[in-house]
């Protein structure tokens, strides 16, 4: 484990700030959980915890059968990382943090609808060769936990075109609706 240098003691009420340094690059939010625990060498460890990641083997079986029965292809992911896709490559996003775009889809709560003459944004940070074609985030007990999102190819002109675009919203709305009622229960 690398030592960042940085020191911090604990109050009276056994809390510990986190600097500023740390939170940002960890990409740690006011409201994130944090998952606690200790190693064998007495070491108290602060993770991330991500309530989607527990469905990571339903949702990734959830991609593949909207993939297989819609020919969309589909990312899920949590508040910070691709954690299921099918009809993409896995190598390319698979556990590959968001791009800003995405983050701002998921942060609007709503329905998001590429429509022919917008800019076609990103999946991951480091650019990708899909673009969001529909977008929703997963919202379980009012917090936002991560989304659902049907993508095309870059060169692709109309990724409604198979579909439509009012089926693939409803189908990836009722995917994100249905993962969040999974944490929910």
């Amino acid at each position: 484990m690398k030592a960042t240098g940085i020191v911090r003691r604990i109050d009276d009420l056994g809390r510990v700030v986190i600097p500023k340094e740390i939170r940002r690059t960890m990409r740690i939010r006011e409201g994130d959980p944090l998952e606690i625990y200790t190693d064998r060498e007495g070491e108290v460890i602060f993770k991330k915890y991500s309530p989607i990641g527990e469905l990571t083997g339903f949702a990734a079986q959830y991609a593949e059968t909207l993939h297989k029965t819609c020919s969309m292809a589909v990312i899920i992911t949590d508040r910070d990382a691709v954690i299921a896709c099918s009809g993409v490559p896995k190598k390319e996003y698979a556990d590959k943090h968001l791009s800003s775009e995405i983050e701002a889809i998921i942060e609007r709560r709503a329905l998001y609808l590429w429509a022919e003459g917008e800019e076609k944004l990103p999946i991951t940070l480091d650019g990708s060769s899909h673009f969001i074609s529909c977008a929703m985030p997963i919202l379980s007990e009012g917090d936002i936990v991560g989304c659902v999102a049907s993508v095309a190819e870059m060169s692709l002109d109309n990724p409604h075109a198979a579909l439509g675009g009012d089926i693939e919203g409803k189908l990836i709305m009722t995917a994100a609706g249905f993962l969040g009622k999974q944490l929910e229960s």
